[in-house]
C-alpha cells in the first residue's frame, strides 16, 4: 500500500511567532487550526510541495529550514512531514482558509489545534527561541 505524503510548514517570524491557519473544510475538520501545506503531487518533491501550497494557500514565498520530527501519522494511508520555513516575501492571507493567526510564545495553545498538529505544535515550541 503506498503512502500519500502531506507536507505542512511551521512559517516563523521573529520573537518566535508562529502562523497557524484555520480549516474551512472538510466538515469533520473545519474550524480546527492547523499549519498549512497538502498533498504532494506525482512526480513533485516534498520541499517544491511546501513552497507550492504556502503560494496557493497563503500568498507567500517562503523559505525551508529544518524538518520537524520524522513521519507524523494522519489518517490511514497518510503522513505528514514538516519543515520549519522563514517568509521570504508576501504577507499571509487566508485564500483557503478561515483565517489565519500569529501566535507568539506563550500563546501557541490558544488555538484549538488539530489532533494531528497539536504534537508538532508541542515539537516546534522545543525548537524555537524563548526570549
Amino acid at each position: 500500500m503506498s503512502v500519500v505524503v502531506v507536507v505542512a510548514a511551521v512559517i516563523v517570524a521573529p520573537g518566535g511567532r508562529v502562523l497557524a491557519a484555520q480549516r474551512a473544510e472538510p466538515p469533520a475538520l473545519a474550524g480546527g487550526w492547523e499549519f498549512p501545506g497538502g498533498k504532494v503531487d506525482p512526480g513533485e518533491g516534498e520541499v517544491e510541495a511546501l513552497v507550492r501550497e504556502c503560494r496557493e494557500e497563503l500568498g507567500v514565498e517562503v523559505a525551508v529550514g529544518e524538518r520537524v520530527g520524522g513521519d507524523w501519522p494522519l489518517s490511514d494511508g497518510y503522513v505528514l512531514r514538516v519543515w520549519l520555513a522563514t517568509l521570504a516575501s508576501g504577507t499571509p492571507e487566508p485564500r483557503e482558509h478561515l483565517a489565519l493567526r500569529w501566535l507568539g510564545p506563550g500563546e501557541y495553545y490558544d488555538v484549538e489545534w488539530l489532533g494531528a498538529d497539536l504534537p508538532i505544535m508541542k515539537s516546534v515550541e522545543n525548537l524555537l527561541p524563548h526570549d
